[in-house]
């Protein structure tokens, strides 16, 4: 029996986890246990640290955060699966090949239109926090 990622639920507040420790994070196994995760603490822990975590990874690879929402846009347009086909899904050769891992990993559920669409709020999520980082990192250098 497959048990997921460690979570826990009774903690109501945001994880305090480090930059650092978040890159550590398995995110195949969140996509795996949260994709297809009724509302609860796989998902939760999907949508925070493993988005979060995600953001740092690409971020650190110097990825526009519109490059990852186009993404989640073809992956609403044509599906987790076809997305995973891409010869380059995120432009840079270390960013395709980590979000591909992460995109095969959605597609082993078969969790159809559903984890499609819950990838894609997923990865424009992951842009947002992108985003935000990028300009938190302006405004201090001013």
């Amino acid at each position: 029996m497959t048990r997921g990622p460690a979570v826990n639920a009774n903690t109501p507040h945001p994880s305090h986890r480090t930059d650092d420790e978040l890159a550590r994070l398995d995110i195949p196994d969140l996509l795996r246990h949260g994709l297809t995760a009724a509302p609860g603490p796989h998902r939760t822990a999907l949508f925070g640290d493993g988005a979060a975590a995600a953001a740092v990874l690409l971020d650190r690879l110097a990825i526009e955060p519109r490059s990852v929402a186009f993404l989640a846009d073809t992956v609403h347009a044509g599906g987790v699966a076809r997305a995973a086909e891409l010869p380059e899904p995120l432009p840079h050769r270390d960013a395709a090949v980590l979000v591909r891992q992460w995109l095969r990993a959605a597609t082993e559920l078969d969790g159809g239109l559903t984890a499609d669409d819950t990838a894609a709020t997923w990865l424009h999520a992951v842009a947002t926090i992108i985003e935000l980082k990028q300009r938190a990192r302006e405004a201090y250098s001013r």
